[in-house]
């Protein structure tokens, strides 16, 4: 299997944008060009000296208005890892508690003069709304419903680590996919980069239309499985359901449980991934979860730290006045 050749101009050309708040709108070489930057942080992260001061003297503010483990926690070891100055902003403590509102927020930060914010918000569009009002760079860190890019990103990573390459790959997602940005990030990366991409859940849980984002739309889990290459298995987001969308979490494993059994249904080397935090025993069994060789899981964490430090890296250039950025 190869991929298409991928090229991208030098300098800003290679990424224009000014901040990264979804995969919607990027193309296919500027996806590349973030994987391809991020490939020289995996290599430095797994020495014992990990830390370049390359962001020495910048601010970095991580604005998380939703909890987060995984994401937090990178956002900040990449920061540092970089040398900028990392504030991560209490937001259950903040004034935003108080009643103010997301633009006063924003515009509080944007007076701060940081040099990027990564933001997580429950709110889809809310990433948006803030990035049109501050002056540096934006992160989308998760916004509602709408985009995971870092995600999504690092979700490719791990998949070229493993697979090389992208074109053709068919790739099973499955679990609440109405309620997950990381399957709408990973839809539109992943079919931008050349992969067959199938998405599988139970009706009340499939978006309408979904076929518009050019994927193979499954309510049978064994069917989605067969030859796939990549199997990523999506949490039960029952924080933002409302009503009954499943009849038990038994009777949902029964049918989109990742088991071993079922796993054989797919390729011989296909790939296990799930974006985390997973629960057990209901979207995956924990001898898939921890399966040597076939689980990506902890890869994925891996890449993450990878993935932000390049974004942080490349969106940051022109502050710093590197030649072709400015």
């Amino acid at each position: 299997m190869t991929s298409p050749e991928f090229t991208y101009p030098e300098g800003s050309a290679a990424f224009p944008h000014r901040g990264l708040v979804g995969i919607a709108g990027l193309a296919p070489h500027e996806i590349m060009f973030l994987l391809d930057e991020a490939q020289q942080w995996v290599e430095l992260n797994r020495h014992a000296q990990k830390r370049r001061d390359l962001l020495s003297g910048l601010t970095i503010i991580n604005a998380f208005f939703e909890n987060s483990t995984r994401t937090l926690l990178s956002f900040e070891i990449a920061g540092k890892r970089l040398g900028a100055d990392v504030v991560n902003m209490a937001v259950a403590t903040s004034s935003v508690k108080k009643g103010e509102t997301l633009i006063d927020t924003a515009m509080t930060l944007n007076s701060m003069r940081a040099d990027a914010i990564a933001i997580r918000h429950g709110s889809s569009g809310a990433v948006q709304l803030i990035a049109d009002k501050v002056d540096c760079p934006v992160i989308n860190a998760g916004d509602g419903q709408h985009e995971h890019p870092t995600q999504a990103l690092l979700d490719a990573l791990t998949i070229r680590q493993a697979k090389r390459a992208f074109n053709g790959l068919r790739v099973t997602i499955c679990g609440d996919i109405l309620h997950s940005r990381v399957a709408r990030s990973n839809i539109l990366c992943l079919t931008s980069l050349g992969a067959e991409v199938r998405v599988c859940a139970p009706p009340a849980l499939m978006p309408a239309d979904i076929e518009r984002m050019n994927v193979q739309v499954f309510h049978d889990f064994d069917a989605a499985l067969r030859n796939a290459d990549v199997v990523m298995m999506l949490r039960l987001q029952l924080e933002r359901m409302q009503g009954q969308f499943i009849p038990s979490p038994r009777e949902y494993r029964h049918l989109y449980g990742l088991s071993l059994e079922r796993l054989a249904k797919a390729e011989s080397n296909a790939l296990v991934m799930h974006p985390g935090p997973m629960n057990r025993g209901i979207e995956i069994d924990s001898n898939v979860a921890d399966l040597v060789d076939r689980s990506m899981i902890t890869t994925q964490v891996e890449m993450g730290v990878a993935i932000r430090m390049a974004c942080l890296d490349v969106l940051t250039r022109k502050a710093r006045g590197l030649e072709g950025w400015a």
